[in-house]
């Protein structure tokens, strides 16, 4: 540790430009920022390239060893780097970024043994965990009444043209559903109509209560990829005569990955002008949209939200997702029983953001219970 600190203030002294700092300071090229285990501990990192992770903790010891630069205590976790992000904290990454480029200290025989290849390091949500999760229900038109006949679809999907109302917004569980890159997505025992969603998710930078539209991009910090893993099998008759039930359909463990890391927003441009996601199940694309199939934008979606709760940064909204999903599979590709199954491997996309993908397992069955359990869907549905 001790020679790779003197190397690195050695090339710092001698490289041009080294003592850039502060506001002044702009970054040599892109970056990410995600949760990944180093030492077998969550740690946040910086990602570069989307092949390299730097850890931060101990990169700041070479940067802070050269003259000149003052001590900048590292953030603790994504929570904490989101709410000291425009308080300075953004200057020093890009002074990590530009010390690591500029000196060579990324690849090669140089490499700085603070820096790890995405391959070595188990990769974690990148906010462990958000306040809330807000998903947007059916907010792209080739998602609108996917699983009718296509004249059913054609016709109400010109009706939310002529009277798009206002967005539909549902609470996601955080803890417990959110789930990283290269996690499992666990199906519940006798659930067997599990259903995929890709949408990007927006992460909240500033505190935001009745913001505009028009300025909501002011308030977020970044994107990353999102699956809205649901459950089709509904809830058993009986009882309450309520059918519809978001907790069964969308609140199951590990039905929110997330990751699989943050792209700041300086660094991916608007959504609704780049945003293309995309989702394979098994290699075979079921998914691929862009922002133009949007019913609401991104910025709709937060001007609503604010406007019923207060947003805290690193919660996150989600943008809806498209045509392209099981429900919709008997319709669109001919399919009768596409739900996922264990062995499978989902991969969901963004493009300038990266990919999650997951492994899908079967649940264990539980035993012991009363009976007021929720039933395999085979019990109630043919």
């Amino acid at each position: 540790m001790r020679l790779t600190l003197a190397l690195t203030l050695v090339l710092a002294l001698l490289a041009p430009g080294a003592l850039a700092q502060g506001p002044g300071v702009e970054p040599v090229e892109p970056f990410k920022v995600g949760t990944f285990d180093i030492h077998g501990v969550p740690h946040v990192g910086l990602v570069l390239r989307d092949s390299y992770i730097i850890d931060l903790e101990i990169a700041r010891y070479a940067i802070e060893a050269i003259p000149g630069y003052p001590h900048v205590p590292m953030p603790e976790d994504m929570l904490e780097l989101i709410g000291r992000w425009d308080y300075g904290l953004k200057y020093r990454f890009y002074e990590i970024v530009n010390h690591v480029v500029n000196n060579d200290l990324l690849t090669g025989p140089g490499q700085a043994d603070y820096v790890y290849e995405v391959g070595e390091l188990r990769t974690r949500p990148p906010i462990m965990y958000p306040g809330k999760i807000l998903n947007a229900a059916v907010n792209f038109y080739s998602h609108v009444s996917e699983g009718a006949t296509p004249e059913e679809r054609a016709a109400e999907q010109r009706r939310r043209r002529e009277e798009r109302g206002v967005p539909y917004l549902f609470l996601k569980p955080s803890r417990g559903a959110v789930i990283g890159s290269g996690d499992p997505i666990v199906i519940p025992y006798g659930r067997d109509r599990t259903d995929w969603e890709v949408e990007l998710g927006a992460v909240i930078g500033r505190t935001a209560r009745y913001v505009s539209a028009e300025d909501a991009q002011d308030y977020v910090f970044g994107y990353m990829v999102s699956i809205d893993v649901s459950d089709r099998g509904g809830r058993p008759p009986g009882g309450n005569a309520t059918r519809s039930d978001w907790f069964v359909g969308k609140g199951h463990d590990t039905f929110a990955p997330q990751g699989p890391w943050i792209a700041p927003k300086e660094f991916y441009g608007d959504p609704m002008a780049n945003l293309r996601q995309t989702l394979s199940v098994g290699g075979q694309t079921l998914q691929d949209a862009r922002a133009g199939d949007m019913i609401h934008s991104l910025w709709e979606l937060i001007e609503y939200a604010s406007s019923i709760n207060t947003l805290y940064p690193g919660d996150v909204i989600n943008n809806g997702t498209s045509g392209g999903t099981a429900a919709g599979a008997r319709d669109t590709r001919g399919e009768t029983d596409r739900y996922l199954k264990p062995g499978e491997v989902v991969e969901a996309s963004i493009d300038g953001i990266g990919t999650l993908r997951l492994p899908v397992v079967a649940g264990d069955e539980p035993s012991g219970l009363t009976g007021a359990q929720l039933p395999p869907v085979r019990t109630y549905r043919d």
